[in-house]
């Protein structure tokens, strides 16, 4: 499975936070129900053998509704749990580590701050690039921002797909207009809603309404 822009529109990232009783697995089919379409499985304190049973739990939805699903960091889960693609960001797997390891019919994100980044990534394989923290975000403390102006740079700079993250929610989409994003990606704004299916949807048309020229 390749990426495309259309793809990228709503981005989720998993946080299990707030699962409240519930899997993961059912948050993720009442994101994608309500318009989410892609999402990635991030986790950072669980053994390798859970992740990979999370990851295929997470899968089986993505595969039912045909939305990309990739891991963040980690290669080795990725390919045992045969995830669409992987994301790494500056401090984890180079990009070009990342591409040789999953070979050229996976989806390859990564994070990017800055122009010389983005071109970087872009270079050594990436299929899209993560761009953040443009808000400030409670959910990745050590995050620093990024200017809407460098967003904008970023998305001049390269040819593959761009999505802005961090701090990112309803009242805020539209700052982001004219950018040149070709999404959002969003974690609390979504999964530490009440109703995840409504916050979904309504997330989904303010960031059409955004990305339309």
């Amino acid at each position: 499975m390749k990426v495309d822009k259309k793809s990228l529109l709503l981005y989720a990232v998993t946080d299990r936070m707030w699962l409240k009783g519930r899997s993961l697995a059912s948050q993720v089919e009442d994101a994608i129900r309500g318009g989410v379409t892609f999402v990635q499985l991030r986790e950072k304190n669980i053994d390798v053998y859970e992740y990979v049973a999370l990851a295929r739990d997470v899968k089986k939805v993505t595969d039912k509704y045909r939305i990309p699903f990739v891991i963040n960091d980690d290669v080795d889960v990725a390919l045992a749990a045969r995830a669409d693609g992987v994301h790494v960001g500056q401090s984890d797997m180079g990009v070009r580590d990342a591409r040789q390891r999953i070979g050229e019919g996976m989806i390859l994100g990564a994070s990017v701050q800055t122009v010389e980044q983005a071109l970087q990534a872009q270079e050594q394989g990436a299929d899209y690039l993560g761009v953040g923290a443009i808000f400030t975000t409670s959910t990745k403390l050590d995050a620093d921002n990024v200017s809407l102006e460098t967003l904008k740079a970023i998305c001049s700079a390269v040819t593959i797909p761009v999505v802005a993250i961090g701090g990112i929610h309803k009242d805020n989409i539209s700052m982001l207009k004219g950018t040149g994003v070709a999404g959002i990606a969003v974690v609390s704004a979504l999964f530490a809603q009440k109703d995840i299916f409504a916050a979904a949807h309504e997330l989904f048309a303010l960031t059409q309404r955004m990305v339309t020229p």
